[in-house]
């Protein structure tokens, strides 16, 4: 496992920690241009009520603003759970050189799962995918979400019985 990966990846590890304790699904992401973290994020989507709110497209936002250009050149996308397809034209049209993520998304992954758009050479850009960077940390982190999750449901539901 590449050392420079690792270390950005925490990072993204961090931002779905910190979605998790505020009640997002819990998916962080960070990108990085020239060996500097330029935009970190997290899922929004709750809280915004916006569907749009993904951790990838937050921090490529965040990344153009921080670049004043649409164009992400020379920049990785550190993100703990395989893109779906709407991330995955985010990063190619913000043209990411590099897309790095830790666990697959076997239902909604666009990067290896269901399909592999961001090497299609159909497209006019292609990515440079590494996956299973701290994969089983990624997946932890959504596993203890969703039974979180269930368990007050679970206990909510009970409770509207008595």
């Amino acid at each position: 496992m590449n050392e420079i990966d690792q270390k950005f990846m925490q990072v993204a590890l961090r931002e779905a920690n910190f979605a998790a304790q505020i009640g997002e699904v819990p998916i962080g992401a960070c990108i990085v241009k020239d060996g500097k973290v330029i935009a970190t994020a997290h899922n929004l989507r709750e809280h915004t009520e916006m569907a749009t709110q993904h951790a990838e497209v937050i921090a490529i936002e965040a990344a153009n603003a921080e670049l004043g250009s649409w164009r992400l050149n020379d920049c990785t996308l550190y993100v703990t759970i395989e893109p779906c397809l709407m991330c995955a034209g985010a990063i190619l049209n913000s043209r990411i050189e590099r897309v790095v993520y830790g666990a697959m998304n076997k239902k909604g992954g666009v990067v290896g799962s269901l399909y592999d758009v961001l090497t299609d050479d159909r497209q006019n850009h292609q990515v440079e995918v590494v996956s299973g960077i701290e994969a089983q940390k990624a997946a932890l982190i959504m596993k203890k979400f969703f039974k979180s999750k269930r368990k007050r449901h679970k206990k909510m539901m009970k409770s509207l019985d008595n």
